[in-house]
């Protein structure tokens, strides 16, 4: 199959062998497949990501980045056999994405971040069985590969157990933090205050639901907010991963607020616990989406009560996937740009 792999650092574009499924693997044509931040830490934190995963546990221990693997995580793609003794979930020719999980065999394994388990930045996948969604008629390629990253967001924004009585903070609004946003206003939960350094991402926050968006620089989020009737934030959601933020949060927020790190840091992180405690505040560790999330995040794109398309730049071949990771960070770049493998 054609893909775009990593290898030792490195993005390639070449051919490697198709995935052949064994039992309760789907193998899966891909269509679309979205670029992550996630890719880009692989690209210059790779090393790093599987050390921390053999220390402290994680499924990407057995990552090899000396042998060629295929990222990508945000795909849907059409349904083509499955391996003998596979239940068969999902029909032939019907499209799917799922969960990034691989449990089959007593695996546990990331797609995209495995060297058996190839992602949608190739032209095959091998995806769960028992992880598969299927996509509705009728719902665009580009759009149901938002699934993913919006379960996320929606999986973080119910982690901080959000009420009636909350105001909400979501700090950086890339792909997580709009998600989050969006999660928060499903939920009927206002005021939401979303943080950005960027103006097209504070205005992507406003159309997502947040009521109001700031520039942290110019303003600060932590204090009384006269737009918000002098209120102050009480549920915080970091989305942004930088180290010292977390103790920064802390130092900011009012008595009995609630914090939820959703950034992905791979630093150490300095706390005054002193602070946190005098403070009484709590903190949520959120991680991936769960299939409840994936369940929620596909209904809501397709009945349209998430509008994930202002998200969605251009549609690229593989051949443009190494550009595309190294300004995936730059000012003005879209949430998401879109891989058709199908494409060179």
């Amino acid at each position: 199959m054609k893909a775009a792999f990593i290898q030792n650092g490195v993005v390639a574009v070449g051919t490697l062998d198709d995935p052949v499924p064994g039992k309760g693997h789907a193998l899966v044509r891909t269509h679309r497949c979205g670029l992550c931040a996630s890719e880009a830490h692989f690209l210059h934190a790779g090393q790093n990501v599987i050390d921390l995963s053999q220390k402290f546990g994680g499924p990407y221990s057995a990552l090899d980045p000396q042998v060629p693997f295929v990222p990508g995580h945000e795909y849907v793609g059409e349904v083509v056999d499955y391996g003998p003794g596979s239940k068969r979930t999902v029909k032939p020719g019907r499209r799917v994405t799922s969960l990034p999980i691989m449990r089959q065999s007593g695996s546990h394994a990331v797609i995209g971040f495995n060297n058996a388990c190839p992602g949608g930045f190739g032209e095959y996948m091998l995806l769960d069985e028992d992880m598969l969604s299927e996509i509705p008629d009728g719902l665009d390629d580009n759009l149901a590969a938002m699934t993913e990253p919006l379960a996320v967001g929606l999986e973080h924004a119910r982690r901080g157990l959000p009420t009636k009585d909350d105001c909400a903070l979501v700090m950086g609004c890339g792909a997580i933090g709009l998600g989050v946003i969006a999660g928060l206003k499903l939920a009927g939960i206002a005021p939401i205050v979303a943080t950005d350094f960027h103006a097209d991402r504070r205005a992507l926050a406003l159309a997502m639901g947040a009521d109001i968006a700031l520039d942290p620089r110019e303003i600060s989020p932590y204090e009384p907010l006269p737009d918000l009737g002098g209120r102050q934030v009480s549920l915080v959601y970091e989305c942004v991963g930088l180290p010292g933020l977390l103790q920064q949060i802390i130092q900011s927020v009012g008595f009995g607020a609630r914090i939820v790190m959703g950034g992905y840091c791979m630093e150490p992180e300095e706390l005054f616990v002193f602070a946190a405690q005098n403070k009484r505040l709590t903190v949520h560790f959120a991680g991936g989406e769960e299939p409840q999330d994936m369940d929620l995040a596909l209904r809501s794109i397709a009945d349209g009560k998430i509008d994930v398309a202002p998200w969605i730049g251009a549609t690229i071949g593989l051949s443009g996937v190494a550009d595309a990771l190294a300004n995936m960070s730059a000012e003005g770049a879209p949430v998401r740009t879109i891989v058709d493998p199908r494409l060179l």
